[in-house]
């Protein structure tokens, strides 16, 4: 498949997905190899840098909305005073003003920021998605032949494999035959005479080296 049919083709497939944040998910890390992690490096990185930007424009929020309260708090005491006929309070209500205004300011900055993030996230995020459907898309393809070959050998194997059994059976019977025949003219004396042992249970000579195949006993 073509380079521009595939990313044309995986774009199609995307289409109306929700597709998860994939740096949030074990899954795809555990999906890319080292190669794959370094052609998804990038969007990684960027992914990655959004949501902590997030995570840290929503932290700053909470606690400059707090400062905010907490600014607020402190004034109203401070305006009750000045209505008391406290003249010094007027700068310090002031200040806190300033402060406050600094607060709301910081937090508007910040929110309208924060709006934007989700969008650049899920821009991002779909790059990511892209770039990983194409080299799971190569991996796949790559796997497949391989394991076209592997079939192959394994077939060849197995046809390999039952000849050598079937020669295994011929040439056991053939000796069984030769035994048989010249131990009906020597005797027992054919084990030393052709230089082979004898299994009793299967009726047949094992060679040198070899040991008889012991049967499990009833009831063992």
């Amino acid at each position: 498949m073509a380079e521009f049919d595939k990313r044309e083709l995986f774009e199609k497939a995307l289409q109306g997905k929700k597709v998860p944040v994939l740096t949030l998910d074990a899954k795809w890390y555990r999906l890319l190899d080292e190669l794959g992690r370094d052609a998804a490096k990038e969007y990684e990185e960027q992914l990655n840098e959004l949501l902590r930007r997030q995570g840290k424009l929503s932290t700053e929020i909470k606690d400059v909305k707090r400062l905010k309260k907490k600014l607020m708090n402190e004034m109203l005491p401070m305006v009750d005073e000045m209505y008391s006929g406290d003249t010094k309070m007027e700068k310090k209500i002031e200040e806190q003003k300033r402060l406050i205004d600094e607060c709301n300011q910081k937090i508007d900055a910040e929110e309208d920021e924060l709006l934007d993030i989700p969008a650049a996230i899920e821009k991002v995020n779909y790059q990511l998605m892209l770039v990983t459907m194409e080299y799971c898309y190569d991996i796949m393809q790559t796997n497949t032949e391989e394991i076209g070959d592997l079939e192959d050998w394994v077939k060849e194997i197995r046809v390999d494999l039952k000849k050598k059994l079937i020669r295994k059976q011929e040439l056991e019977q053939k000796n069984h035959e030769i035994y048989s025949y010249m131990h009906d003219i020597f005797g027992a004396e054919v084990v030393d005479l052709f230089d082979v042992t004898y299994d009793p249970e299967e009726k047949h000579p094992v060679l040198p080296g070899a040991q008889p195949e012991k049967k499990e006993e009833a009831g063992a």
